[in-house]
């Protein structure tokens, strides 16, 4: 007799525990630690990837770090970030789309193939966040296809509704995948980050909608604690310190057919004080438990 294939994970069956096959340390969770160190700290700890950014990389030197990645056996999961592609004058537009196809050509460079992207806020002086979100569509109908043509993808991260005026027009996964799905899904998803969407009651049939289209392009992981610090920006929290049900996010994306690198990505002064070693040994810990 046949037996019928398991069904999927929702959000109320908790997947189960994670490997660290999964976890990809993000560089900013440890951003204490040099390039060396943070290399030298996940091999110690089992971790095979990382997330990396641009400006600690391109001080270390792009292809020095690509070099340090393979003879590590690191895996790049993202590069962050590009965007910012609200302004409304062509000077700061054009400048936004060199520096987007720098970052893309960065990307490439250190063998990842997902470039995550934070809109950026609203111009000074604009109350217009629908005009700002259309510049963003313009921009990504430009680079779309010079990332495809150098094996990167671009990745829309929305974030948190208190960023909108200041850093992201894109709010919820909703918004981005209006933007995204104007585009083929191999050259522009979405980022699921679980900080940012964890209290939006659309984020279950959202995340469902991405991967259908085959848009969920990252996964990464922060808490939500509170009070929140002053300037917002630093207040993720460390995994299992908050509010959020990352097992249940978790489902939801395994279910939508994500079963990608996972990166955990905090930022917050309280864990880059400590040492850094010390902090990553704690977060694989923490995603063995929690995610």
């Amino acid at each position: 007799m046949n037996t019928p294939p398991p069904s999927p994970p929702s959000s109320s069956t908790p997947p189960l525990s994670l490997s660290l096959s999964r976890l990809s340390i993000n560089q900013e969770t440890v951003k204490q630690l040099s390039l060396p160190e943070l290399a030298e700290g996940c091999v110690k700890e089992g971790v095979t990837a990382v997330g990396l950014w641009r400006a600690p990389v391109q001080e270390y030197g792009v292809e020095r770090t690509a070099r340090l990645m393979r003879e590590t056996g690191l895996a790049v999961t993202s590069l962050c970030r590009g965007g910012f592609l609200t302004g409304i004058e062509e000077a700061p537009r054009a400048r936004a789309l060199d520096d987007n196809r720098a970052a893309i050509d960065e990307a490439a460079a250190l063998g990842t193939d997902t470039l995550v992207l934070v809109s950026g806020g609203l111009p000074p002086g604009s109350r217009d966040l629908a005009g700002a979100r259309e510049r963003v569509a313009d921009a990504l109908a430009l680079l779309g296809p010079y990332a495809e043509e150098r094996g990167v993808r671009l990745a829309v991260e929305p974030l948190h509704p208190m960023f909108a005026a200041d850093r992201c027009v894109v709010s919820t996964l909703g918004q981005a995948l209006d933007l995204a799905e104007r585009f083929p899904a191999h050259q522009v998803g979405v980022v699921v980050d679980t900080y940012h969407v964890w209290w939006d009651d659309q984020a279950p049939a959202q995340i469902a909608r991405a991967g259908r289209g085959g848009r969920l392009h990252a996964f990464q992981l922060a808490d939500w604690i509170t009070p929140l610090p002053a300037g917002v920006l630093l207040g993720r929290g460390q995994l299992g310190d908050g509010s959020i049900d990352f097992k249940a996010l978790r489902a939801m994306v395994e279910a939508a057919g994500y079963d990608g690198p996972i990166e955990v990505e905090i930022f917050n002064e309280a864990l880059w004080a400590r040492e850094g070693a010390q902090v990553l040994r704690e977060t694989a810990r923490r995603f063995r438990t929690h995610a």
